[in-house]
């Protein structure tokens, strides 16, 4: 690596962990640093963690870095956990409530309440989102009448409250920064993406005080510098660029124009394509703002999947296995899953279904059935959630989407690749490098220095052809009924 060349520090700020990358601009990985976080889950369907805690593991992963001593920083990327939301006195820096994670579902029935008041069409309209819990609105809303704080810092104008980046912002700078993105902020559903600004009707709508909202920008901003003693870096060293890390994952892949899926294989799941305009979905996708720099916004289709990866580790433990790995090898002893299907609607179900209710559910069980059918079943399950979400924005953008580009976690499994490339029928691409989130950040960080990065590679392609036409049709066939009976409030399977 040439002693010359500038150094981009990403940080990827996870659900389950903050990571953080060292980047040069040829896209090479000088360094990485990892901290585990810990989620709480306090009652039924609340997911939190502690603000305090995220911030901790971020100076953590920093420090880690600057130990290496691999020379002058030239500026910060975040990537970052999206829709979980962080609410602070700005006087004290300290957050009046744990931090509500994007998986919580608290607001489910306000959600509803709203729904059936007529008001899901005009947020749609602005926002491009549906009325639903995973968004930061009602949970903002909620703190407003569940902290008892809440109100009166806001009437002191000391209340701050943002998604994951504005937080992380604000500790850097020492509280001189808070401002998110345009990716990030539009995720909120409170801010109007036509516009490039926060609706005072929707923050009416949800009882969320403006002034406590952060200044929306573009995702290569300069948005600010780090304050004397805030990290391990020296004061002074800018942060330029905040991206979701969702939009940085497809960033990162090197997507830059309508055509290519991006799917991030986590805990849920986000797939996300490029759109040439503004594109309201008719098929249960969000309608969102992937990035916005010096040429202008690129709008995006996305679907979220609640239970993604997750579902693999949760069947490892049903099922007595070590972990997902034990999972994956079981699968693989058996050519099918025979007529079992397992949907992981544990969470309910996220998109294209959007079912809070939804439970999950084992079904097509006989005496013939196996531990390793069940396990097949769990990997399908992944690759055929990817499936419903795909179909989905073919149908919205109205056209034969191309192919699969592949990150996150689970996206190492080379038996879930060839699953997913068999069931979507389209080639899959994996990313050589599993950090493509922060890579995207970084990129884009470069952009705002006015270098450009070297174009991804991809380490791995999937073509389908493992599975005959006829078995990936009965598999489809057998995945629409089994969602239909979850979606169904009278469901009995069993």
């Amino acid at each position: 690596m040439a002693q010359d060349m500038p150094l981009i520090l990403a940080i990827d700020q996870g659900t389950t962990n903050t990571k953080a990358v060292l980047v040069d601009a040829s896209g090479k990985v000088a360094a990485k640093a990892s901290a585990p976080l810990a989620s709480h889950y306090p009652r039924p369907g609340w997911a939190e963690q502690s603000a305090d805690a995220i911030w901790k593991s971020v100076q953590s992963v920093i420090a880690d870095i600057v130990a290496g001593n691999h020379g002058p920083i030239a500026g910060i990327a975040i990537s970052n956990q999206r829709e979980t939301l962080v609410v602070w006195d700005a006087e004290t820096g300290e957050p009046i409530a744990p931090a509500i994670l994007w998986q919580c579902r608290r607001t489910a029935a306000a959600c509803q309440t709203l729904i059936d008041a007529g008001h899901d069409a005009a947020v749609v309209d602005v926002t491009g989102l549906s009325i639903n819990a995973l968004f930061p609105a009602s949970k903002l809303g909620w703190v407003m009448e569940n902290v008892a704080s809440a109100r009166n810092l806001a009437e002191q104008g000391r209340l701050r409250a943002g998604t994951v980046d504005s937080w992380l912002l604000f500790k850097m700078t020492a509280g001189r920064g808070f401002a998110t993105d345009h990716s990030n902020a539009s995720r909120t559903m409170l801010f109007d993406t036509a516009t490039l600004d926060w609706s005072p009707e929707l923050c009416s709508l949800f009882d969320v005080p403006l002034s406590a909202l952060p200044q929306p920008l573009p995702s290569n901003s300069r948005f600010g510098e780090t304050a004397e003693g805030t990290t391990a870096l020296p004061a002074g060293t800018p942060i330029l660029a905040m991206m979701g890390d969702s939009h940085a994952a497809l960033y990162g892949h090197g997507v830059r124009a309508p055509g290519l899926v991006k799917a991030t294989y986590g805990t849920g799941s986000s797939l996300m394509t490029l759109t040439e305009r503004r594109v309201l979905s008719g098929h249960g996708l969000s309608s969102t703002i992937a990035w916005s720099d010096d040429r202008g916004v690129a709008y995006a289709l996305e679907g979220n999947i609640t239970v993604s990866a997750q579902a693999i580790a949760f069947a490892a433990t049903l099922l007595g296995l070590s972990g997902p790995a034990a999972l994956s090898d079981l699968a693989q002893t058996v050519p099918d899953s025979g007529s079992v299907v397992f949907v992981p609607a544990l969470a309910g179900l996220g998109a294209p279904h959007w079912t809070d209710n939804a439970t999950g559910t084992i079904s097509g069980m006989t005496h013939a059935t196996t531990p390793a059918h069940v396990a097949r079943a769990t990997m399908e399950a992944v690759a055929l959630q990817i499936a419903d979400v795909f179909e989905a924005m073919q149908q919205d953008v109205g056209l034969a989407l191309s192919g699969l580009m592949a990150d996150g976690g689970a996206s190492t499994n080379d038996f879930l690749m060839q699953l997913q490339a068999d069931v979507l029928d389209r080639t899959v691409l994996r990313g050589d490098q599993p950090e493509v989130g922060a890579l995207g950040a970084a990129a884009m960080a470069f952009r705002s220095l006015g270098i450009g990065i070297s174009e991804p590679s991809h380490a791995r392609r999937f073509d389908p052809g493992a599975m005959q036409a006829d078995a990936r049709a009965k598999l489809l066939m057998r995945w629409h009924e089994a969602i239909a009976r979850v979606k169904s409030p009278a469901s009995t399977t069993v």
